[in-house]
């Protein structure tokens, strides 16, 4: 097998972090950009700068065999912040690899970017999307739903409730859901395969459900059987203010974020799955959600 240098932003996140390992199991090399010292890793070249520092990122990409670009703003709280990590970071990545004439660039958006009036998120990530694919670049964008797994922090909350024996969940709609490591997955074929200028909904095994399915999983994950408790809209948006006197800038259920969620249908479009010669989810949700409650335990944060 050819070692591939993979060049990966977003690397000390949730998914970033379990595509370096994924890469570094299969033999790769990978230069990561951080904005903070990162402990020495055997595989691993620590370039520290940020999207905004473009001679890190002109070091980051140098010697790249591909790009992974999974950094991103998710949880602002103003549009102009969105569009400084999702839209300008993106062309300041794009630029540089594209100078830099890599051969592959993957693009991690999100569903959102299929609606980009709901949400200011929603519409970073299509706005992103119009860079990526505006250029000369060979790329492949990738567009997650709900993505779950161990080292997510997001949705430790959800967990914690479901200990309790309740599911507060959002209006009822439907969604697709995906395991880290299968993403991971598919992010290291699509970065050691040609690039192929399409865009990609991938999801787990189990494939679109309602989200009393999704919560129930949790549920079962934790040992309990959960009590759903669909949020009307207006009393998530309620909530998210509620949320923002209490946790101030560390709220998590921000407005845009509800936006976001009331929307009734998250699920991936079959027609963008991607090639099951490359790729197929291997983790079905109950297995994932029972990882995903080890990993908390194993951290003392369930």
């Amino acid at each position: 097998m050819t070692q591939t240098i993979l060049a990966i932003t977003g690397g000390t996140g949730f998914v970033g972090a379990r595509l370096i390992d994924a890469a570094l199991d299969a033999g790769h090399a990978v230069r990561a950009l951080a904005r903070r010292p990162q402990p020495a890793r055997d595989g691993v070249t620590w370039v520290a700068g940020a999207l905004e520092d473009t001679g890190a990122l002109r070091d980051l990409v140098s010697t790249a065999d591909a790009v992974v670009h999974i950094a991103a703003v998710l949880g602002a709280t103003t549009r102009a912040a969105f569009e400084q990590g999702n839209i300008r970071g993106t062309r300041a990545i794009v630029d540089a690899t594209t100078t830099a004439r890599v051969p592959r660039f993957v693009h991690v958006s999100s569903l959102a970017a299929r609606e980009p009036a709901l949400s200011d998120y929603g519409w970073s990530k299509a706005e992103g999307e119009r860079v990526v694919s505006g250029g000369d670049l060979p790329w492949t964008i990738v567009r997650p739903p709900a993505v779950y797994g161990p080292g997510d922090h997001e949705q430790r909350d959800v967990f914690r409730l479901a200990r309790l024996g309740l599911a507060v969940m959002p209006p009822p709609g439907r969604l697709s859901a995906i395991h880290v490591d299968d993403l991971a997955a598919l992010l290291l074929a699509l970065a050691t395969a040609p690039a192929d200028r399409a865009v990609y909904e991938p999801e787990g095994p189990d494939g679109g459900m309602d989200h009393g399915a999704y919560f129930a999983a949790i549920g079962t994950a934790v040992g309990r059987r959960v009590l759903p408790l669909p949020l009307p809209a207006p009393l998530l948006r309620l909530a998210s203010r509620a949320d923002r006197m209490l946790r101030g800038d560390r709220a998590k259920l921000t407005p845009d974020r509800v936006a976001y969620m009331i929307h009734p249908d998250w699920t991936a479009d079959p027609a963008k799955a991607p090639p099951p010669a490359l790729w197929r989810p291997r983790i079905a949700l109950a297995a994932g959600m029972a990882d995903t409650v080890r990993w908390y335990r194993a951290q003392g944060l369930l």
